[in-house]
């Protein structure tokens, strides 16, 4: 079979060998490390906490933690912090000239921003962590248990905590540099994955053994699935590639260049960003009527229920809008018109220049448009499975951040072990072609 003998192929180049055991013994240390329960609370306490994370804006923060968060483990606060101070240190990007001009330094700059995204996770977790035990102390309570009293265990705690999340980062360096795939997206993937088994097996139980649809009806959702899988592919994959021409040049009685290249246009440059984004703010209404004494009825229940008409509309407009924000602040049409004007490259039939920066922005506007309303349908497509009577945990699986998450991971991971494969001149993983990734670039959120 040609899977036995890739994988065999695998196994005989040493380098790719000893990247993947590293990864699945990095793997191994941070699953570990999800179950290591904070010192002084009982883990037989915590079924309060697992119930607050069953659903919403906390179900995707235990998600991306791979269940660490509702465990009250160590590594609670997971990779989260990271990826908002990343997001933040992106934003000030746009508005602060020095972080501009650090980004244009090459590799030094780009240091100096990794520094400062560490110092900003450092700020974060010891914001979130205090937070955190806070919401522990009060889901403790509805059980009738308690945190050990006492400022220092709140300090220790936090102190954990924060080591617990920068360890996590280490790892995903760690696979990064000696591994395979990008490391903070390979933990994210693994965290998704990790819940995937039991929700799977949860929802074959249930439709066999409560007489809703029974294996007939578990099968047409295995099918369905894999439909919103391909779709999610479609959507990762998707490239508008503009042809751009170089200027021909004579150098002494020889003539170089004329080559025609393209410019690969990502019809969802922003990739999840605008679904973070978008369920962030969604939470908001949610966390006003759990801090006040707000009755659920009227305009709070209409954003109180997940699967309702209003939330999940305004959610798909959130994520339009965002889409278009982000596009806008990853993707610089006036740049890549100065670099071709630069490298004496123009797009044929359009002027270098202003005329090239409309022509960018004019293809990215229509681009964007559909990858925009597929992200929208993709993200609001885990309601519409509740509404058929899917699962809470598995209707996870069929849309939002965790499929886009893992589809685009699991591509780029691939990627870069046919790349292995290829350069060692093995046959890739496909009969049929390359696999491609996010348009040839690192899988990172």
């Amino acid at each position: 079979m040609r899977a036995v003998e890739t994988i065999k192929n695998i196994w005989k180049i040493e380098d790719l060998r000893n990247r993947i055991l590293t990864t699945l013994l990095l793997v191994t240390i941070f699953r570990f490390g999800t179950y290591v329960v904070l010192p002084g609370i009982d883990p037989k306490t915590l079924t309060a906490l697992e119930a607050q994370t069953s659903e919403g804006l906390l179900s995707l923060l235990n998600m991306f933690s791979g269940g660490a968060f509702s465990n009250a483990s160590i590594f609670a606060l997971g990779i989260m912090p990271y990826i908002s101070a990343s997001i933040v240190m992106q934003l000030l990007a746009i508005a602060v000239p020095s972080i501009q001009k650090m980004q244009r330094e090459g590799e030094s700059g780009r240091r100096k921003i990794n520094q400062w995204t560490r110092y900003l996770t450092i700020a974060i977790l010891l914001f979130q962590g205090p937070i955190y035990l806070i919401n522990l102390s009060v889901q403790l309570r509805a059980v009738g248990s308690s945190l050990p009293g006492g400022w220092w265990f709140t300090v220790s705690s936090t102190i954990i905590l924060a080591a617990g999340s920068m360890f996590i980062l280490w790892l995903g360096e760690r696979i990064t540099d000696k591994g395979i795939g990008n490391g903070i997206s390979f933990i994210i993937l693994i965290g998704i994955i990790a819940r995937l088994p039991h929700s799977l097996f949860q929802e074959f139980v249930s439709r066999t053994s409560e007489k809703s649809g029974g294996l007939v009806m578990f099968l047409v959702e295995m099918l369905f699935l894999l439909l919103i899988i391909a779709g999610a592919i479609m959507l990762v994959q998707g490239v508008r590639k503009v042809p751009v021409q170089y200027a021909k040049r004579i150098v002494g009685n020889k003539q170089y260049g004329g080559a025609r290249q393209y410019i690969p246009l990502k019809v969802n440059a922003a990739n999840v960003m605008p679904i973070i984004f978008a369920q962030a703010i969604m939470f908001i209404p949610i966390s006003i009527v759990g801090f006040s004494n707000t009755e659920n009825a009227g305009f709070w229940a209409a954003f109180m229920d997940n699967t309702g008409f209003w939330y999940n509309f305004v959610f798909a407009v959130l994520i339009i809008l965002f889409t278009y924000f982000y596009t806008a602040i990853t993707i610089n049409p006036t740049q890549m018109a100065d670099d071709l004007k630069r490298n004496n490259g123009f797009i044929p039939g359009v002027k270098p220049g202003s005329a090239t920066k409309e022509c960018l922005d004019a293809i990215m506007d229509r681009i964007t448009l559909p990858g925009a309303f597929f992200l929208a349908l993709v993200a609001i497509l885990p309601a519409f499975a509740r509404i058929a009577g899917v699962s809470m945990e598995f209707s996870q699986f069929f849309g939002g951040t965790s499929l886009l998450i893992l589809v685009g991971v699991v591509l780029d991971t691939l990627q870069q072990v046919e790349s292995h494969l290829l350069m060692r001149h093995y046959d890739g993983l496909l009969k049929s072609g390359r696999i491609k990734g996010r348009a040839g670039s690192a899988a990172a959120y």
